[in-house]
């Protein structure tokens, strides 16, 4: 939850006035647990969600925002979850896991890569990409950041740039994505 991604991440969304919450998976930083292989992490994600929202019953909309190994369990509780609205996707790790599970991907959203990631492989991002961009009512957004490697160590900055252009225009109210 400390890492500069997600916490740009969780500051783009307060001060677009969400409810928002960070968390670290189990057994990561001070958490406690262990991994789990994304099972046991799915689940933590799910409770989190769950408490974030018993404090914003009146909440409108849900998101999803996750990093690498975030971005996968994020995905897959898009799936479960069925008023999550949209999602940011940052370097989902597509050559390292499984992410077939998204069909029908329920929801639009972005998918973020840098060209240089030396841990997710550019093809492999965007076969997922391509795979989503198959499906009907949906819309995915794809932005290569150029140069960044994997924890886009000199191009936050351009990071946060496409995920704020892409919530811009997603939260407008003429926005032509639901």
């Amino acid at each position: 939850m400390n890492d500069r991604i997600t916490q740009a991440l969780y500051k783009t969304f307060v001060r677009r006035g969400f409810a928002v919450l960070r968390f670290n998976f189990r057994g990561v930083g001070r958490s406690q647990g262990t991994f789990d292989n994304g099972i046991g992490e799915l689940s933590d994600a799910a409770a989190a969600l769950d408490w974030v929202q018993s404090f914003h019953p009146e909440a409108q909309t849900t998101w999803i925002a996750g990093f690498s190994f975030g971005a996968w369990i994020g995905m897959q509780l898009l799936m479960r979850r069925p008023e999550i609205r949209g999602f940011i996707s940052v370097a989902p790790p597509a050559n390292m896991y499984d992410f077939s599970f998204l069909a029908p991907c329920p929801s639009s959203g972005i998918i973020v890569q840098g060209t240089g990631d030396e841990v997710v492989t550019a093809n492999a991002v965007q076969k997922l990409v391509d795979k989503l961009r198959t499906q009907k009512g949906i819309t995915i957004h794809h932005d290569e950041i150029r140069g960044a490697n994997h924890f886009f160590e000199h191009e936050l900055d351009q990071l946060m740039k496409s995920v704020d252009n892409y919530l811009d225009m997603r939260l407008a109210p003429d926005s032509p994505i639901r």
